[in-house]
Formats: structure tokens, C-alpha cells, sequence
């Protein structure tokens, strides 16, 4: 099994900037690709940018040029450096990683537990 832990959420003022992370915990695994998503009340989880085990990034249109994806594939970690947020971000944000066990060439997807960012204008 595979477990995500996110941090670094909070309460920012419009044009500040944070930091989130989420590390997997477990063994015998490898990590496909990294992304992050974000779900209002009520709204359907859009994806806010992926990154590939080969370092290909791709963003939502309402997030380039502010967001930045990266990851640590010795640490097993995805990380989302947001800058210049305003109050339209203000959302659950959640990781997902594409997870293939040595024991199978299945893949599985994983979502870590949501860590709120809000945005005060």
C-alpha cells in the first residue's frame, strides 16, 4: 500500500505566494506521474498540473506563468510552488500519483488527504 501526506495549505493575502508538498510512503513501488488537482464546494476536481517521471510538466491554463510543478523521485515527493495567488484559487488542493508495484504492471492511482488553501482579497 501507498500512502500521500500533504502539507503546507494556509490562509494567504492575494498576490503572496506558498509552498505544497506530498510525500508516498510505502516500498516495491515506482511513481508515474505526479499532479495536483483542486475542488471547490460543489465543483467536479479539475487538474491544476502533472508532472512525468521524465519531467514533462503540463498546467491549467488558469495557473501558468503562476504555478510551478517539481518533483523529488529520491524522496518520492511532488511539490506545487504557487505564486501570485488570488481569491479564484482558493480551493481543497489534492495530489495523485499513477503508482506501479513491482509485483504487477498494473497502475493505480492514489490521492493524498486535500489541504485547504484559501486566498483573502
Amino acid at each position: 500500500q501507498v500512502q500521500l501526506v500533504e502539507s503546507g495549505g494556509g490562509l494567504v493575502q492575494a498576490g503572496g505566494s506558498l509552498r505544497l508538498s506530498c510525500a508516498a510512503s510505502g516500498s516495491a513501488f515506482r511513481i508515474n506521474t505526479m499532479s495536483w488537482y483542486r475542488q471547490l464546494p460543489g465543483k467536479q476536481r479539475e487538474l491544476v498540473a502533472a508532472i512525468t517521471s521524465g519531467g514533462s510538466t503540463n498546467y491549467a491554463n488558469s495557473v501558468k506563468g503562476r504555478f510551478t510543478i517539481s518533483r523529488d523521485n529520491a524522496k518520492d515527493t511532488v511539490y506545487l510552488q504557487m505564486n501570485s495567488l488570488n481569491p479564484e484559487d482558493t480551493a481543497v488542493y489534492y495530489c495523485n500519483f499513477e503508482v506501479v508495484f513491482t509485483t504487477s504492471p498494473r497502475q493505480y492511482a492514489y490521492w493524498g488527504q486535500g489541504t485547504q488553501v484559501t486566498v483573502s482579497s
